[in-house]
């Protein structure tokens, strides 16, 4: 698995271009990058571009990433606004989103990128 994070080119939110087959580990590495550069930057908003990411996780991995990984590291801002790119006819990161939700995280994967943009400019 490859990737990079890059703040977008208005500056309002952080891009994370995920290839490959990530898991919890490799999901938990971008993530704590990714807020480590938004705090610095002062953004809140995320997008995860896993069009050309697969995720290995079984159902129970997602559940521990999004309610135990996520919650007890520091580096990550609990009140960010994510949003999840992913290609039309890949499910592997479906269930991520519900996991999320369900630990008060503001993530939903969507798999049309203006729709993704539209929801970090929410609010």
């Amino acid at each position: 698995m490859t990737y990079t994070i890059t703040p977008s080119a208005d500056g309002k939110y952080i891009i994370v271009k995920v290839s490959g087959e990530t898991t919890s580990q490799s999901a938990m590495k971008q993530n704590i990058e990714a807020h480590v550069l938004g705090k610095k930057l002062g953004i809140s908003r995320y997008l995860v571009d896993a069009t050309a990411a697969r995720n290995l996780n079984t159902v129970t991995q997602d559940y521990l990433l999004a309610h135990e990984d996520m919650m007890k590291t520091t580096d990550v801002d609990r009140n960010a606004r994510g949003a999840i790119l992913v290609s039309p006819e890949d499910h592997s990161h479906d269930f991520i989103e519900t996991m999320s939700k369900n630990a008060g995280l503001d993530t939903k994967h969507l798999r049309d990128h203006e729709l993704a943009i539209q929801h970090l400019q929410k609010g």
